[in-house]
């Protein structure tokens, strides 16, 4: 169950108070405890409580063994993310190490009222909020349909007398598992200043959020990712908004609350100010000394509008962009990164660590995580395995370069670049080894790099839009009905995907159940003889 009620405790309870079975009103104790047992969570905010745990517990088993990393998909509807659980539940029978992502990107893209707009901080504050509320409502109403069926086992079991089967039904309730399972919520930057990103962090933990993942970016010029442009804050001003996420946690009693740090310096060359150094050493001064400069000389002295910097005893030039921005030192993202990341744990207060990469590398992940282990030994790591990357292309380069270091293969054996997605790789065996790694990459990354969770951040957007292109391509070409059958419904029954069942997947038995609770053999059912649902064989 979701929180801890077993069917004897309410039994026990409610019969204590209506010891003839009835509540005023004719209503059955029987179906008070069902009502009960559906609802596995009384708040989101419960939720947000409970599933801080089940993400704490996670990160302790991680702790001991590396192979038992965590997993989430980015959903962009209530409905992704319950077929998404669902069918996780129905392969593994169980939802532990699932997650669910909720993308900033995706919000932006698809939950945005002003229309499909990229990944910059385009979208109402709110919109996340209620994704997150709408995930838990759908989450929760899987509960929901599926306990109801199991009552109506254990009635089916009463009405025949047996015992057993009984006892059975009793047995599934009490060890039914929620399909509620944690979010990770991108808050992009805050939305603001750092009293703005609490108050929208606590409206995320009030929907259900019990992890938030913010990232070291400006919020007024806040880019993706995976784009060009990014422009990061000083560490102190991260740091500030680290506090800010940690506070809306604690206020509103989610002690286990968890935040992921999110560094965007490996690909970003820009700064939108320079913070004042207190004394040497300290965080202002550890950002600053990356910038990129220029000397100011006796020939080239300051001019008017200038600025100056010393730095190292030496006065320099920042370089200043026309729009105001300062530029880093080329090649100094790694490097950036690291301090990040450490400033963010041992100073920020962070539990999860996000290091936005241009490729998928595990060598290059890993040699970070190693640098910043040796200061902070149990760091941890969220990682993006990102459909901005041509996953293709970037094993293959990587199996090619590999093959020709050691001699493997001569440079010409394959060729570089592009030609490398060609589908006749698909079973030579550099393709062969290519898609070996792509199936590891996820374990290979936890147990050398230090990720505790892997996500994919916009897989349902693009499933979406593969999905309905097959479909149409088929439906509105020769094939029909033809193809709407043996692409999608032959599918969901062989697969066992309840959803093939639609109405009662959206709650119709669940509807007569409660009419039957109120109005017992006058309610007007909707699964009956002439529901066309029942041409389905059953679940």
């Amino acid at each position: 169950m979701g929180q801890s009620r077993s069917y004897a405790a309410c039994a026990a309870e409610l019969k204590a108070r209506f010891p003839d079975g009835v509540a005023p009103g004719g209503v059955s104790v029987d179906d008070i405890i069902q009502l009960r047992l559906q609802n596995t969570f009384d708040t989101h905010l419960d939720i947000a409580r409970a599933m801080a745990k089940v993400m704490r517990r996670d990160m302790a088993a991680y702790d001991a063994d590396p192979a038992r990393f965590t997993q989430s998909l980015g959903c962009w509807s209530g409905f992704h993310a319950q077929q998404m659980v669902k069918s996780v539940k129905r392969l593994n029978g169980t939802t532990r190490g699932a997650y669910v992502y909720l993308s900033g990107w995706m919000v932006a893209g698809l939950r945005n009222r002003f229309g499909h707009l990229p990944d910059q901080s385009m979208h109402e504050k709110t919109a996340v909020a209620d994704l997150i509320e709408e995930i838990y409502v759908s989450l929760r109403q899987a509960d929901e349909v599926a306990i109801n069926d199991l009552f109506k086992a254990l009635k089916a079991a009463r009405a025949k007398g047996d015992a057993a089967a009984e006892r059975e039904a009793i047995g599934a309730i009490d060890g039914f598992e929620t399909h509620v399972v944690p979010i990770i919520a991108d808050i992009d930057a805050g939305f603001g200043n750092e009293h703005a990103t609490y108050l929208l962090a606590k409206a995320l933990i009030k929907a259900g959020a019990c992890c938030i993942q913010i990232e070291n970016q400006v919020s007024d010029a806040k880019q993706c990712g995976h784009q060009d442009g990014k422009v990061t804050v000083p560490r102190e001003d991260f740091i500030e908004k680290l506090r800010a996420v940690r506070l809306a946690f604690e206020e509103l009693g989610v002690e286990d609350g968890v935040i992921v740090a999110r560094t965007d310096s490996l690909g970003a060359g820009l700064t939108q100010k320079i913070p004042v150094s207190q004394k040497p050493g300290d965080l202002a001064s550890q950002y600053t000394k990356w910038l990129k400069t220029e000397p100011v000389t006796d020939s080239d002295p300051l001019k008017e509008g200038e600025l100056g910097l010393m730095l190292d005893g030496a006065l320099v030039r920042p370089v200043r962009l026309p729009n105001g921005l300062f530029a880093f030192k080329e090649g100094s993202g790694r490097a950036r990164v690291i301090e990040d990341c450490i400033a963010a744990l041992s100073q920020g207060g962070a539990d999860l660590l996000w290091i936005e990469t241009d490729t998928p590398n595990v060598k290059d992940i890993a040699s970070m995580v190693a640098e910043i282990r040796a200061v902070v030994p149990d760091a941890k790591l969220t990682y993006n395995n990102s459909p901005s990357f041509n996953w293709t292309l970037n094993i293959r380069k990587q199996v090619r370069a590999e093959w020709i270091a050691e001699g493997r293969i001569s440079k010409d054996a394959y060729p570089d670049g592009a030609l490398l997605m060609s589908a006749k790789l698909d079973t030579d065996d550099l393709g062969q080894e290519a898609d070996a790694r792509l199936a590891r990459f996820q374990a290979d990354i936890s147990a050398q790099a230090g990720v505790f969770h892997n996500l994919i951040t916009l897989p349902t957007f693009h499933l979406t839009a593969l999905a309905t292109d097959e479909l149409s391509h088929g439906y509105f070409g020769p094939d029909r009905m033809k193809a709407y059958v043996n692409r999608v419904q032959r599918e969901e029954i062989r697969r066992g995907i309840s959803a093939v069942k639609h109405q009662h997947e959206v709650g119709s038995d669940l509807g007569d159940t409660f009419k039957e609770m109120v109005a017992g053999t006058r309610a007007l059912k909707a699964g009956g003889h002439g529901n066309t649902m029942n041409q389905f064989a059953a679940e």
